[in-house]
């Protein structure tokens, strides 16, 4: 089986090697020369734990392949995903798909035999049916179908997420368009992993809904910590308490500095704004997006109300700055909201992270210091904050930590360590909803 994927960034290119993997010869796209290059000389642009051995292991078999040319590879495909970015449209929060349409309208020309077009983008519901249309406007004598076929796949364990699902969503409304899908995802079969067939609009709003959902039990359990921290309760036996009912369940319920990332923020923007097109109320995704950026702003609070009221002429130890471990990416991580609102009041930054310090440099202020080595971070710093929990910050030599330090101040965001602990070494210790 033949495919392309059009889009060679995070969700294109663990696709693509997934689906190399299940056996398919697969060509990831992209405009981008550069990464194209990159990818050719067996170097990977984004981090992903294992994704490198993937890539590596499918081009040597020669199942997995890179180019920068749609007509050359398109027309011999059986399926072509479209993988391509639909950023957050500024000023109005809508999905931008301007990359969606023009990979939709360049690909319709070189379609030959029949072929499944398979929106694998993030994208609004109706966005499917307008693909359909852009195709059959650019080539009426098109043999296709346009099908739906959502990722959910979590940063720093995607591969896993792909290659042992939860479930597969198929929206599709051709039989030949589900048969070619069913065979392309047939190795899951082997685990007896869930595929979930329904019509486009089903399967679009599939994704949002249930992004819009996670998103929704991280803000619930960081309200819960800012009422815990008034009444003397502790966040982590609270959400213990939820999580052992089968109902609700134990995941997502870890209070911590707000959630970021490529999905969380842009998903619940974007669902926000469907339900406002189609005349409906979304009052709890509203409520979920402040309460998120209201716990971004406490932590500032939280932060200087440990530094004695003031960040200014302070040195704050920073470990972490992507939204979570085992990635790269700085996309709406809390630390984007939190350094430079210190920063601007005086605070010296000095920052590290295991992945993420690239890539910051071009987001946070420039008068943040990035420290190479951890325990560099810590020189005469007034004050430590976790921000993300990195395992390489689960296990501290104390001691070595706050000999380092001028201060004693450790604002945990993430609640790794325990209180007790902390305080018996010497620090004072803050943490979230404890």
């Amino acid at each position: 089986m033949n495919v392309v994927m059009i889009g060679s960034g995070y969700v294109g290119l663990v696709s693509g090697a997934c689906f190399a993997e299940f056996g398919a010869n697969v060509t990831c796209i992209d405009k981008d020369e550069s990464k194209i290059n990159a990818l050719l000389n067996g170097k990977i642009p984004i981090y992903e734990p294992g994704l490198d051995s993937f890539v590596a292991k499918n081009i040597e078999a020669g199942r997995l392949g890179f180019s920068t040319e749609l007509k050359e590879k398109v027309g011999d495909a059986d399926l072509v995903f479209i993988a391509v970015g639909t950023p957050t449209r500024r000023g109005d929060g809508h999905a931008d798909l301007q990359y969606v349409y023009a990979a939709a309208e360049e690909l319709a020309g070189y379609l030959k035999d029949y072929t499944v077009i398979v929106d694998k983008s993030t994208v609004p519901v109706g966005t499917a049916r307008q693909v359909c249309r852009v195709i059959s406007s650019a080539n009426p004598d098109a043999d296709f179908d346009v099908a739906s076929n959502p990722e959910f796949l979590r940063e720093g364990s995607a591969l896993d997420d792909f290659m042992r699902p939860d479930r597969v969503v198929l929206g599709v409304e051709s039989e030949r368009a589900e048969a070619l899908l069913r065979e392309l995802y047939r190795p899951l079969n082997l685990i007896e992993a869930p595929i979930h067939v329904t019509n486009l609009e089903s399967a679009e709003l599939i994704k949002y809904a249930a992004n819009a959902f996670l998103a929704t039990k991280i803000s619930f359990i960081n309200e819960m910590s800012q009422l815990c921290e008034k009444v003397g309760a502790d966040v982590h036996s609270i959400a213990k308490g939820m999580g052992l009912d089968g109902r609700i369940g134990k995941k997502f319920l870890h209070a911590g500095p707000g959630y970021g990332g490529s999905c969380f923020p842009k998903d619940t923007l974007a669902l926000i704004r469907i339900a406002q097109e189609h005349g409906s109320s979304c009052r709890i995704v509203e409520s979920v997006v402040e309460v998120n950026a209201a716990q971004k702003a406490r932590m500032v609070s939280k932060i200087r109300k440990a530094l004695g009221g003031s960040e200014s002429g302070k040195t704050i130890a920073v470990l972490g700055l992507t939204f979570k471990p085992e990635t790269d990416d700085m996309r709406d991580s809390p630390s984007l909201a939190i350094l430079p609102a210190l920063s601007d009041k005086g605070a010296t930054i000095r920052a590290h992270d295991p992945e993420g310090m690239t890539e910051a440099k071009h987001l946070l202020p420039e008068n943040i210091q990035y420290c190479d080595s951890l325990y560099d971070t810590f020189e005469n710093a007034d004050a430590v904050v976790l921000m993300t929990e990195w395992n390489q910050y689960r296990a501290l030599d104390l001691e070595k930590v706050k000999s380092m330090m001028k201060g004693n101040v450790f604002v945990d965001l993430r609640n790794v360590y325990e209180k007790d602990t902390m305080e018996r070494k010497g620090f004072e210790y803050y943490c979230v909803g404890r």
